[in-house]
């Protein structure tokens, strides 16, 4: 990194900075200073608004009791937006301890009783409205899959064909959800492998987050694309907060759209994958 840019970050006597690894989204770095290290998310030719979501998500997490980094400072270096974050020391964990983590943030009630957030989600590829709204089917179906099938279909990832099989399945979604008492409840809103972590002393923290008040089952579907989670995860989460009966056909619309996500950041990797969700879908009902 720049020299001079770095003397601008509001802390002293930084000794190291070096590239690590943080995701697909910024970049990220540990910041080494003569009393303790940092975390140093940096996005490129944007403003110090492009954090804002994830900030709040944060500090919604504190309030609810979980343990995720906390956020030291923020603001914009020469035109590049910066977050500044506690760091956090990778150990090992227990994958029951993380279902009753994510079931804890579940139990978390919108305070306006409504789903969305109080910042859109802004990501590299795609932002996604998050205005309130009495509606889970509004803010998802409307949204969210309603905005990713356009985005996919004018970038040419899928066909006239794909599209009117989508259309399809979002009859079936729309019916199921209208059946389905969903409840405006903090989630995580990424929720795949690569953000938790299992930390030096035993806990467990969840990182990275898109948080909103939305259906939980998002999150879990989420889970599911990927691995990372164990049958102990799923156990523990159960047990202290049951998913209602027919969960299994509803994680598949959640799959679908986390892996259209995928299509429309990463392209044709995820062609064959969002085909079969589409599939799916249809053959479940």
């Amino acid at each position: 990194m720049d020299k001079n840019w770095i003397k601008k970050l509001p802390i002293d006597q930084i000794t190291d900075i070096k590239p690590i690894s943080g995701g697909d989204v910024n970049d990220a770095y540990q910041v080494v200073t003569t009393k303790q290290r940092y975390f140093l998310l940096v996005q490129p030719n944007h403003p110090k608004s492009f954090y804002e979501s994830e900030i709040a998500g944060l500090n919604a997490f504190k309030e609810a009791g979980i343990k995720a980094p906390r956020v030291i400072a923020t603001g914009e270096i020469n035109g590049d937006a910066f977050l500044l974050l506690n760091f956090l020391e990778k150990g090992s964990g227990s994958q029951r301890e993380l279902g009753q983590l994510v079931a804890k943030l579940h139990k978390t009630a919108s305070p306006n009783g409504q789903f969305g957030f109080d910042y859109p989600y802004s990501g590299s590829s795609i932002n996604f409205d998050n205005s309130y709204t009495d509606s889970w089917i509004d803010l998802f179906v409307n949204r969210r899959l309603d905005k990713l099938a356009q985005v996919i279909l004018e970038k040419g990832l899928w066909t006239e064909q794909d599209h009117t099989l989508y259309k399809k399945d979002r009859e079936i979604i729309v019916a199921t959800l209208e059946k389905h008492d969903s409840k405006p409840e903090l989630i995580h809103g990424d929720l795949w492998g690569g953000n938790y972590m299992f930390l030096s002393d035993g806990s467990t923290a969840l990182i990275d987050p898109a948080a909103l008040y939305g259906d939980r089952e998002l999150d879990i579907g989420v889970t599911t694309v990927f691995g990372g989670f164990s049958s102990d995860f799923y156990e523990a989460y159960q047990e202290a907060y049951p998913l209602a009966p027919g969960y299994q056909k509803r994680l598949e619309f959640y799959r679908l759209y986390y892996l259209m996500v995928h299509l429309n950041k990463f392209g044709t990797l995820y062609t064959n994958s969002v085909q079969n969700a589409l599939e799916t879908v249809i053959n479940d009902q």
